[in-house]
């Protein structure tokens, strides 16, 4: 157990582990990267090492042991996914008028608050970070030398995002504010300029082919370059990437892109969409089509820049090809931005098979 099991961004991981040591880990810390590169578990880690009640030294730098109770209540929190669906299904049971005030909050540990996205718009509302402030104010570690409050999505609310600010701009000394995001730029401008900002970099695909042979022997060298490039360097996405379901969303991008360049028959389209409907499943279902849809547009650009051996999937690279003979790169700039549309519709609760079916037939005219 410990840092050793965190793999890559060595010098961002050596230098928050120094800080740790020095007794000078930010009030305020934002870690950067694309999902799946480890900024959670970097999180859990820094919450650990800082409250450990039997701390070790690896590499002449503090480490945490992950079998006292400190580390492993924290060490429950990685399970996020599954907390949050009990959670959800917790509020469900609540009267109407509960449900409405109840938002989202994980915590395994007293002294460790996590803040995931609150469903349905999944972004952080008001009511989480007003739980964060009461929290960082009121309630002083209990079994922990530090608290820790962990935001793992920069989707925030404008009101949130406004309140977050007061803790911010004065941060009690006991407490460590931690924002996960894959883009800083979403974040406000006061809310950059009050945090420390550290990024995790993403790995070589012949490093992570490499760890996928270790990790997931199961996989055949095939699916393993696949996962390798779908997973764009993050560590975390290529080791739990489901590619049978990522395979099934692509299959359905597919539809729609060849409907919009070379076919126009929308019959298989409007099936496809057909099954898109409201609920968890259908939310599931919608983000790993657009997520698919995003990376077939990228590879299509790739292809028509003349740059197909950059391309994430590998196995379509003929299909690239007589593909980017019908489009431009204005045509691609504007798909990816009814892509856009799509996502920010989600958010207000669109009808989703009818939003998908309006962006298809949208880059048909485009």
């Amino acid at each position: 157990m410990g840092f050793s099991e965190f793999l890559g961004n060595t010098a961002t991981v050596t230098h928050l582990r120094e800080s740790v040591r020095a007794g000078r880990l930010p009030h305020s810390l934002i870690l950067a990267g694309p999902a799946g590169a480890g900024k959670y578990t970097l999180a859990l880690m820094l919450a650990k090492v800082a409250n450990c009640l039997d701390p070790k030294e690896t590499g002449g730098l503090p480490d945490f042991c992950g079998r006292c109770s400190n580390c492993t209540r924290i060490g429950a929190a990685q399970k996020l996914e599954e907390l949050v669906e009990a959670a959800i299904a917790a509020r469900e049971d609540l009267r109407e008028t509960d449900k409405k005030e109840t938002r989202i909050l994980i915590q395994t540990h007293p002294d460790v608050l996590v803040i995931p996205p609150d469903p349905p718009q999944l972004m952080i509302k008001l009511g989480q970070v007003k739980a964060a402030i009461h929290t960082a104010y009121y309630r002083p570690p209990i079994e922990a030398k530090r608290a820790f409050t962990i935001f793992t999505s920069s989707a925030f609310m404008k009101e949130a995002a406004n309140s977050l600010l007061k803790l911010l701009e004065e941060p009690p000394e006991h407490t460590s504010l931690i924002l996960l995001t894959e883009n800083p730029q979403e974040l406000l401008p006061t809310i950059r300029s009050r945090a420390v900002i550290h990024r995790l970099g993403a790995l070589p695909a012949i490093e992570l082919e490499t760890l996928l042979a270790e990790r997931r022997p199961e996989l055949k060298p095939r699916d393993r370059a696949l996962a390798a490039r779908l997973a764009e360097g993050a560590v975390g996405r290529a080791l739990t990437i489901d590619l049978a379901k990522y395979l099934t969303s692509r299959q359905d991008a597919l539809v729609i892109l060849r409907g919009a360049i070379q076919e126009r028959d929308y019959s298989q389209l409007f099936q496809a969409t057909e099954t898109y409907r409201a609920g968890a499943e259908g939310q599931e279902k919608t983000v790993g089509l657009l997520r698919a849809l995003s990376s077939l547009l990228e590879d299509l650009l790739l292809t028509v820049a003349g740059t197909p051996a950059l391309i994430r999937n590998l196995d379509l690279e003929a299909e690239f090809g007589k593909l980017s003979a019908g489009v431009s790169v204005e045509w691609i700039d504007s798909a990816v931005r009814a892509v856009t549309q799509v996502e920010q519709g989600m958010r207000r609760n669109l009808l989703r098979s009818l939003s998908l079916d309006a962006m298809a037939l949208s880059l048909d005219r485009g």
